[in-house]
């Protein structure tokens, strides 16, 4: 869609026509907002499968995407062609379930403090020990970020993981989020795949160590009494902090036995100690 296909779009709520300046200016700043929850923008122009360059232009409100990418956009972000008119936090503004005034003073308060010194933003490695198979550890990782007042994790779950348990391995079966909780001597994180497919609650505390970049608890996951499997085990995160070090430790990923474990990790997660 560029300048000579529109002309200007008469927004049903506002009852005025826009300038394709205007309109420019309001899909670019939606689009920058919606970008938040990537952790680059390249990631997320491939995911379009948009070009970088041309996805900058949109984000820098420089030039408008055909009808045809409009609606790819659309669709990826589940929004409509309103992302024109209005600020995205319109489109998708139903009240939110934790900070209403039920929750507020409860789960609420504990969304908004998880702050940059309790928690840094970034990239961390994780560890664990396989929820499907009791006899290997996942190596994962996750990325963590601000938006707003709350703290955010996204990740995605390990190819060998999925085909274990005979699920999709595309990106969008295996990305899972979550959101991070306040708590008095740590955090709790609430995570779960598209559409709520699979839920988990991870509660983590920082340890003492040369870097303070180590926290340990445990995870649990939402499923019925598996006798073969297991629902909670001990778990560790260590910060890396920026995409490089995490593209490096990022080839290490996926499953692996206690010996191949990194070092700190195996301390923390104690392998040959029962969790309880």
């Amino acid at each position: 869609m560029t300048d000579d296909h529109i002309v200007s779009i008469k927004g049903e709520t506002m009852g005025q026509s826009r300038s394709p300046a205007e309109l420019r200016n309001m899909l670019g700043a939606n689009l920058r907002r919606l970008a938040t929850d990537y952790e680059s923008v390249s990631l997320l122009s491939r995911d379009l499968g948009i070009n970088r360059t041309q996805f900058n232009r949109y984000l820098s409100s420089e030039s408008f995407p055909r009808p045809d990418v409009l609606a790819r956009i659309c669709a990826f972000f589940n929004v409509d062609a309103r992302i024109l008119l209005e600020p995205i936090e319109s489109l998708t503004g139903k009240q939110d379930p934790i900070n209403n005034p039920y929750l507020r003073n409860f789960v609420g308060s504990g969304v908004v403090g998880v702050s940059e010194n309790k928690f840094p933003s970034g990239f961390y490695r994780f560890s664990r020990r396989s929820f499907v198979d009791v006899d290997v550890f996942t190596v994962g990782i996750v990325y963590v970020f601000r938006r707003d007042a709350s703290t955010y994790l996204r990740g995605y779950e390990t190819v060998g993981a999925m085909k274990i348990q005979n699920l999709p391995t595309d990106t969008a079966s295996r990305e899972f989020r979550g959101l991070f909780i306040q708590q008095d001597d740590g955090v709790s994180v609430i995570a779960s795949r598209n559409n709520a497919m699979t839920c988990s609650f991870n509660y983590l505390s920082p340890v003492a160590s040369f870097q303070n970049n180590f926290w340990v608890g445990y995870a649990t996951r939402t499923i019925p009494d598996d006798p073969e499997g297991q629902r909670a085990t001990r778990l560790v995160y260590e910060y890396l902090g920026n995409a490089a070090k995490a593209l490096a430790v990022a080839r290490t990923c996926g499953f692996c036995d206690a010996a191949e474990l990194p070092a700190f990790h195996r301390r923390l997660l104690k392998p040959d100690q029962p969790f309880a």
